[in-house]
């Protein structure tokens, strides 16, 4: 019997990793009215993308202008921009702590390592986890439990079928996977970042770091100037086992580092690196691949390359089937090599959820797929999007008492209006404007009124999909009898393309250049507006937004109504109002 303390908890929905993927997995389904917990091993959220590993939030929209992923990665990118304008590591971590933590109906379970499973038949009962701070077990039942562990700890401890490695060529008629199978892996990374100061900086490495020379680098060339310079092809352990062999890996990881650095600072081979310094150094190797589970579908190179328009489509990706050599950094050739993906292109929900364990689902890097499409599925933007689709379902789940393939048997049009209507956008798809809208007469003093209500909110292709109007311009609707109206929805134009401008390329900074400029909310955005509604007895009642900063607002109004009125007063800095949806609830 264990000394130790065990705590019990009972929820719809449990959530086994606290990445972005598992974020977004926690907070849709909570916002759907799931009761949640969510188990995360490490101090903080954020996964690959938190400050101890500090990898870059990348997806679709880094290959195309019109793809950027909205939802919940755009939220937490926007909070951002709104709170983090110098790109501080501490705040980042502390925007994704916010998301999870202050949300309803979560428990949160930090540094708490899952460990066991209790089965049921098929069905996973409950999870049992060791929180390190505390000295205690967590113990979670639930309906339904989503990983988001990336390594896919419940495939074992549930008996989930899972895949390693790289497929044979033969198998699903990929061109660009290897013509024998076996166990080889995309590697991990310890990642670095320097510091440019205003004089000169001298570098001892220490005495175990790796020694680099040019002929070493002849592929691999550090450019601290260059604004994209993150040293991601730090990278070994993908001949061996990237879970098992993690400890040895951080230890060879180390002497890279430091060695990459001395190289950088002291080899004569490198420009511009007089005023660097090395800034930190991280002791937590990334991981890129490792378990992947087996769903009712595998998503292959085929289907990435026929842009995936399948009909049970609740995510998507964009990123080049961006290939890793197994050897990392122990290979003289080029680390990495890209082939090419349509951005966008359809993930499907069968994807999501586990072939063989009927309450299981996941998110992330170890979705059903094979190694050539994992290779693109596996950036954070596009897990972060898989992450809300499997939250939202679950909740749904929860909601009709079936299962996650269930939801896809009865529901899966339910669940791709509602991750819509969250603003997450699903290419070849279009929002349904509910019937509460399309009643009302539409009056205002803008301009493209239609594209309000055409569901598609981006602009595509340079078409613009939004209304315009100057500071002051209103959208008006009206009714002949009074509405019941919860709340109205609005989705704002946040400048999707703003990579291209100031210091947006990314969410966060790889080096600190003397000189960056900070990032604000995009100008774009309507910072001011007011919501008014007339009551039956004909007066009006306003609800002021003096400091808006997102692109999805969901405004609670809860009233009888004749008339709503949206009147645009201030953007952050764009001259015009633009607007893509209007609807009320």
């Amino acid at each position: 019997m264990s000394k130790f303390e065990t705590i019990q908890h009972k929820v719809d929905f449990c959530v086994v990793g606290g990445g972005l993927a598992g974020i977004c997995a926690a907070v849709s389904a909570a916002r759907n009215g799931a009761k949640v917990a969510i188990m995360q091993d490490r101090p903080m959220f954020g996964g690959n993308c938190s400050s101890e590993i500090r990898m870059w939030v990348c997806g679709a929209g880094n290959f195309a202008d019109d793809t950027k992923e909205t939802g919940l990665v755009e939220e937490i990118d926007l909070e951002n921009c709104y709170r983090n304008p110098y790109k501080n590591y501490s705040i980042w971590d502390s925007v994704l702590y916010q998301t999870v933590r202050y949300q309803e109906n979560i428990t949160v379970l930090l540094n708490c390592s899952c460990l066991d499973a209790v089965m049921d038949g098929n069905r996973i009962k409950s999870i049992k986890g060791w929180q390190l701070t505390t000295q205690q077990f967590h113990e979670v039942e639930a309906d339904i439990f989503a990983d988001c562990s990336g390594d896919s700890i419940l495939a074992p401890l549930s008996g989930a079928e899972f895949r390693w490695g790289r497929e044979a060529r033969s198998e699903f008629n990929e061109d660009i996977a290897p013509e024998q199978a076996d166990g080889r892996t995309m590697g991990s990374s310890c990642m670095i970042q320097g510091r440019e100061y205003t004089e000169p900086r001298s570098y001892i490495p220490p005495v175990w770091a790796e020694k680099f020379t040019k002929e070493k680098m002849v592929c691999r060339n550090p450019k601290m100037d260059n604004i994209g310079e993150n040293f991601w092809y730090i990278e070994l352990g993908g001949m061996g086992n990237t879970i098992a062999d993690t400890e040895e890996l951080r230890d060879e990881l180390q002497q890279v580092a430091f060695g990459m650095w001395d190289y950088v600072k002291n080899s004569g081979n490198c420009e511009h690196t007089e005023n660097w310094d090395l800034d930190w150094v991280g002791m937590l190797p990334g991981k890129r691949e490792s378990r992947r589970y087996v769903g009712d579908y595998i998503l292959n190179q085929n289907d990435v390359r026929a842009e995936g328009r399948f009909d049970d489509l609740v995510a998507y990706g964009g990123w080049s089937m961006d290939d890793h050599h197994p050897e990392g950094l122990r290979y003289p050739g080029p680390p990495n090599i890209n082939h090419k993906a349509p951005s966008p292109y359809g993930i499907p929900y069968r994807c999501l959820y586990s072939k063989n364990i009927d309450n299981l689902m996941f998110a992330g890097r170890n979705i059903s797929a094979t190694h050539t499409a994992m290779s693109s599925t596996r950036v954070m933007a596009t897990c972060g999007t898989m992450g809300q689709a499997v939250g939202t379902a679950a909740a749904i789940a929860v909601k009709n008492k079936t299962t996650p393939r269930g939801v896809y048997q009865n529901h899966i049009a339910e669940l791709k209006q509602t991750l819509m209507n969250d603003d997450c956008y699903l290419p070849f798809n279009t929002k349904e404007i509910n019937t509460l809208t399309k009643a009302a007469k539409v009056t205002t003093d803008g301009k493209n009124t239609d594209a309000l209500f055409n569901g598609v909110e981006r602009d595509i292709a340079e078409t613009d999909n939004g209304w315009r109007g100057e500071k002051g311009a209103y959208v008006q609707f009206d009714y002949d009898a009074p509405q019941k109206i919860q709340y109205v929805r609005i989705i704002f134009d946040s400048f999707l393309n703003r990579k291209h401008v100031g210091n947006y390329h990314h969410n966060m900074d790889a080096n600190v250049h003397l000189n960056r400029e900070p990032i604000v909310p995009p100008l774009t955005l309507v910072k001011e507006f007011d919501v008014s509604y007339q009551t039956a007895d004909g007066k009006w009642e306003t609800i002021p937004v003096n400091n808006n900063y997102q692109r999805l607002v969901k405004l609670p109004i809860n009233a009888d109504a004749t008339a709503v009125k949206l009147t645009f007063k201030e953007t952050w800095g764009a001259k015009d109002c633009h607007v893509f949806a209007i609807e009320l609830f």
